[in-house]
Parts: structure tokens; sequence; C-alpha cells
């Protein structure tokens, strides 16, 4: 059994998801442009991590970032496009149907993520409650959309 805090921190960080779409839904209709909300977003984002890490005193040093591979720094770019593409269709089609599809595209990659121990997850086979409980949630989607 996990301690309840490891499982509140993930709650949390979910719930302030939708909210964070609003509001750079709002910055990107303030400034005309999608685009610059998002590096608005990931600027401020960017100077608290650099804060965090300069206390820390764990800034990684040059050795390091060369040893990465090429797809490691694919999760910027990643994080990148879902501000960018959440900014953008979160005024269009509101809170509850953003993040009910954000929460299936979710679910479906990490059902293969697991299945196959990809970037570094331990393999958990897809079942068949697994792949029910994504048909409850693709039901889910349905029904919000009928609404």
């Amino acid at each position: 059994m996990h301690p309840w805090w490891l499982l509140a921190l993930p709650f949390i960080a979910g719930s302030l998801m939708p909210l964070q779409a609003g509001i750079n839904g709002q910055v990107a209709r303030q400034l005309s442009s999608v685009m610059a909300a998002a590096l608005l977003s990931f600027s401020v984002g960017t100077l608290a991590l650099l804060c965090i890490v300069l206390m820390q005193r764990g800034m990684p040093g040059l050795t390091a970032l060369r040893e990465l591979s090429g797809y490691h720094w694919l999760g910027g770019l990643f994080g990148a496009v879902f501000i960018a593409v959440a900014a953008f269709a979160a005024p269009r089609i509101g809170g509850l149907v953003m993040m009910v599809l954000i929460l299936a595209g979710q679910l479906g990659m990490a059902l293969l993520l697991d299945h196959f121990g990809w970037v570094g997850y331990r393999e958990a086979p897809v079942s068949a409650g697994k792949l029910g409980g994504l048909a409850l949630i693709a039901a889910g989607i349905w029904l919000i959309q009928r609404g």
C-alpha cells in the first residue's frame, strides 16, 4: 500500500491542469497568440525550477547533459505541445471535455508504456480489466459530449 501523500500528489497536480489550461487560454486571448502564452507559461515554470535547482545546489554538469539520449530531450517538447494545445483547445471545447480527452490519451499511452516497459516503466501486461477501464472512459467521453 502506498502512503497517502504519494497518492495525493498526482491528484493535486492533476487538479491544477484544467486551471492551468484555462489561465493559459486567457493569456493566449490577451496576447493574441497561443504560442506566446505557451512561451510565457514555460518561462515562468523554467524560472521557478531554476530557483529550486539553485537552492538545492544540484545543477547538472555539461558531461551529464551530454550523456542523455536524444529522446530524453523530447520531454520538454511534449510539455510545450501539451501547453500550447491546452491553451488553444480549453476555451473552445471547455474544461471537462478537454480534461477527459487528455485523461483518455494519458491512459492509452500509459497502457502501452506499462505493457512494453518503455522509457523506464516496469512491465505490466495489458489485461481485460485494463481494457475494460479504458472502454468505460471512452463511454464517459461519449456521455459527456452528449451533454
